[in-house]
């Protein structure tokens, strides 16, 4: 395939595409019938083809809803799919909040003045990553209660719940059946995963879930994920990476639609990167399709942010980085491109696709293909997949030979010419970049609070033993104290000095900080796979009172699993080994709680509570402390970040607002954070004067943070002259692609973003160069003149189109580890632009 004919044949696709949709997409105020068959869904009798992308309208401010819309579309997809969070529209009991970044009706509309259609997931359990799958913390308070089980209790909250939000939609005039953009809607969310649990009675709870939501006359249909089948004209979806090869639909009269490809993993404190190339999702993608898919809904497209407490036990503030928009939403390529140019390219063909006679041929040992073909209309498609492992080949179908490179699938338009295989990828890629701000704001001096660290006798809240932790919080805060005194003798106390007494806890919460008679003893942890941990810490004792303070915290609560309803937190054992008379028991010994830290209570994070506290100059050594500063607003557009590496663990906030978790103390198997770099979206900051403050549960050094911004200004072409240039060059003809010329060379083309230009060639070599964007090197086929060529062709374009040619290049074809490959990484700026 050569670039310029993939352009090319893009252009034409995307005229297709455009000419088509104007009237498929455009919603009138009488409304469309929205059904289904074996094959589909049908709008209005006519069936469709549906690109879908994931973004979940509380995961970003509203400001930043049209732009990412926008792109949306722009890569090619047609319907967006989000949630709602139930205990984010009803905190307390008959008290809703769809205000700001939880508007859904807002979030829909700006969907539907793109004409785009949206698929709704009601749920109300979500998982989503999302503190407590979605579920309030209320329900847990509900007597006789088991959640998403044939349970009285539940089925009456759920109902009620699922009808207002269905209410909702409808007086906004959200369903397409009343001229609105959701064509589908979701109840219950991948219960397959507990529907083993028998005390669930599972059966009967989906039969009546599946009644209930139907009889919400919607007009559209409902649908089931994670599912091989669903009660009644409930539609069952798939949810994975490779659907089109893992799942199998029972219910033979209903659509097979794939309702979450999941473009990366989640990832959870103390997990490595998690990456999914374009190459794979677009294999996943063509393998379902082939298949007789025609939805596919990318999970995510774009993740955002777990802002405040959002996150569910151990995830990541950043969402799904990886997708094809990142979260500070620009383009991730090349995975936004790739997948661009697959939509147009199916949508350009769907009438062959969707209404053409399917046919299957087994090529040979893992080749595959599926044919889709109209023959009273001249009208064929075929999917030729490559299902083998690590095993380019050339197959022979109806005549010709295709290469095929590994786990790949080329698209034959007209069952003969190559327009697309998913394992050649010939967009650009990009790369990040981080450029410390100007920290000039007059009044950027750091001033620090430390948190009281509370005795027994001075908490209102005791027992005898320490109470679970969740039913103390109520989930209104991810802290709760926990302290007791205890009396020692002289000779309870080690007689050697080289002997220490040792602290141990046990603890279900996600991290505790131990203090004893007021001094930081250290602190502990467990993880997204342990249950519970161990705190155990040499301390220091004196004779007489001492007095030991654990801070326990949660980092979110759980998300999923039958035992939702029972979750627990907070410790259950405490003991003082090491001591001369003995282990010291203290599990019995009277314990006093506190929930909520001070600076909480008190709002010292916002304008209007920070002059509650008393602030001092900054000293860095300290735990459990609060720090502030001001800074002014980053210049220009791009996106602003906090590099937290300097600190351990706590929460930020920006102008009285949550930005989430960190935890850069939490370190992978590599030894780096998990995340290091936090989201502050410019729609949280002003101009000037914007007020940050952190809190700090263990040792960090807030002089230390970085306020940066973001930029995709490295960008990059990964592409061999050996590529089988089989991809000709398409235009437009009486509605149909139509073979014009046929181009055999291979191009590089690299494009700035807007209002940029190419002002730097950081790497150039044709031969055989290794790495990724950003990190290339040169190999031992290296040509020392591709740098020069590069620069003469690019510098001060917006864009240049480089050959693929050894020739062009002087490379030695025949070096013994060539693989004729051109890689080149360029940097983009404008005038505008600090280093």
């Amino acid at each position: 395939m050569t670039a310029a004919a993939a352009v090319l044949l893009l252009a034409a696709a995307a005229l297709l595409a455009g000419a088509a949709s104007g009237s498929k997409w455009t919603f009138t105020k009488k409304g469309s019938v929205v059904t289904y068959d074996e094959r589909s869904l049908l709008i209005d009798g006519r069936r469709d083809l549906f690109f879908s992308g994931a973004i979940h309208y509380p995961r970003s401010p509203p400001e930043m809803w049209p732009k990412l819309l926008k792109i949306a579309k722009e890569g090619g997809l047609n319907c967006i799919e989000t949630y709602t969070f139930w205990n984010a529209h009803e905190p307390e009991p008959g008290k809703y909040n769809f205000e700001g970044r939880n508007d859904m009706i807002k979030f829909l509309k700006l969907v539907q003045d793109n004409n785009m259609y949206a698929v709704i997931r009601i749920g109300p359990f979500i998982q989503a990553e999302w503190n407590h799958g979605g579920l309030p913390y209320w329900l847990r308070e509900i007597p006789h209660i088991i959640f998403r089980a044939n349970n009285e209790p539940y089925k009456r909250e759920m109902e009620k719940f699922v009808r207002f939000i269905v209410q909702k939609l409808k007086d906004a005039d959200m369903f397409a059946s009343q001229g609105g953009p959701v064509i589908l809607a979701q109840i219950e969310n991948e219960y397959g995963n507990i529907k083993k649990d028998h005390i669930t009675d599972g059966d009967k709870y989906l039969e009546w879930a599946a009644q209930m939501a139907l009889s919400t006359n919607t007009g559209v249909p409902w649908i089931m994920c994670k599912q091989t089948s669903a009660p009644g004209e409930v539609i069952p979806t798939c949810n994975g990476r490779h659907c089109g090869d893992t799942w199998t639909l029972r219910d033979k009269n209903k659509p097979r639609l794939w309702t979450e490809n999941w473009t990366a993993q989640f990832r959870a404190f103390g997990d490595q990167l998690a990456v999914r190339s374009a190459e794979d999702i677009a294999y996943a993608v063509l393998r379902f399709f082939a298949k007789g898919g025609t939805l596919v809904n990318y999970y995510m497209y774009y993740g955002g942010t777990n802002f405040g407490r959002t996150g569910a036990s151990y995830v990541l503030t950043g969402y799904y980085d990886e997708g094809p928009l990142d979260e500070y939403g620009m383009q991730k390529e090349p995975k936004f491109g790739h997948l661009r140019d697959l939509h147009n390219i199916i949508r350009s063909y769907q009438k062959a696709f969707l209404e053409g006679k399917q046919s299957f041929e087994l090529l040979a040992h893992g080749y595959e293909a599926h044919n889709f073909e109209l023959p009273e209309e001249k009208l064929c498609l075929a999917f030729i997949s490559n299902n083998n492992t690590g095993e380019d080949g050339t197959v022979n179908f109806r005549g010709e030979k295709y290469y095929i490179p590994s786990r790949s699938v080329s698209i034959l338009a007209d069952c003969k010419h190559v327009v697309y295989n998913t394992k050649r990828v010939f967009v650009q890629h990009s790369e990040r970049s981080f450029h410390t701000a100007d920290p000039s704001t007059k009044n950027s001096v750091w001033e620090m609070y430390s948190e009281p660290i509370p005795r027994y006798k001075q908490t209102n809240l005791r027992t005898k033993e320490p109470m679970e932790q969740y039913n103390l919080t109520k989930d209104n805060s991810d802290y709760l104290w926990y302290t007791t005194s205890f009396r020692l003798e002289a000779d309870d106390l080690p007689f050697r000095g080289d002997i220490r007494p040792v602290v141990q806890v046990k603890s279900s919460a996600h991290a505790l900080m131990g203090f004893v008679n007021y001094a930081f003893a250290g602190s502990a942890r467990g993880s997204k796979k342990d249950k519970g941990f161990m705190f155990e810490k040499p301390i220091d004792l004196k004779i007489g009172v001492n007095h030991l303070a654990l801070l326990s915290s949660s980092m979110g609560m759980k998300d999923s699993g039958g035992e939702l309803v029972e979750l627990k937190g907070g410790i259950q054992d405490c003991r003082i080994q090491g001591l001369n008379t003995g282990t010291l028991d203290l599990q019995v010994n009277g314990w006093g709680h506190k929930v909520k830290l001070d600076g909480e209570e008190k709002g010292i994070y916002t304008e209007k509570g920070m002059g509650a506290v008393k602030w001092k100059p900054l000293e860095n050594g300290h735990a459990v402390s609060w720090y502030k500063r001001y800074f002014d607003e980053p210049d220009g557009e791009d996106p602003v970040v906090l590099d937290m590496t300097s600190m351990s663990k706590g929460m930020i906030f920006v102008n009285g607002e949550g930005m989430g978790r960190y935890w850069t103390s939490f370190r992978t198997i590599a030894g780096v954070p998990s995340q290091a770099l936090y989201h502050i979206p410019r729609p949280f900051l002003k101009s000037k004067n914007n007020l940050l403050v952190v809190f700090e549960e263990e040792i960090g050094k807030p002089d230390g943070i970085l306020i940066q911004t973001v930029r995709r200004d490295d960008i990059c072409v990964h592409i061999s002259e050996h590529n089988p240039a089989q991809i000709k060059t398409w235009d437009t003809d009486g509605g149909q692609i139509k073979l014009i010329a046929e181009d055999h060379s291979t191009r590089g083309i690299l494009t700035c973003p807007p209002k940029k230009k190419i002002q730097e060639v950081v790497f150039a070599s044709f031969g055989n160069p290794d790495g990724t964007c950003g990190n290339f090197t040169a190999g031992t086929c290296h040509t020392p003149n591709a740098k020069d060529i590069v620069t003469k062709e690019c510098i001060g374009k917006k864009s240049c189109v480089l050959p693929v040619d050894h020739r062009v290049y002087g490379a030695d074809i025949n070096c013994p580890t060539t693989t004729a490959t051109l890689a080149v990484q360029v940097r983009c700026h404008n005038k505008g632009d600090s280093e």
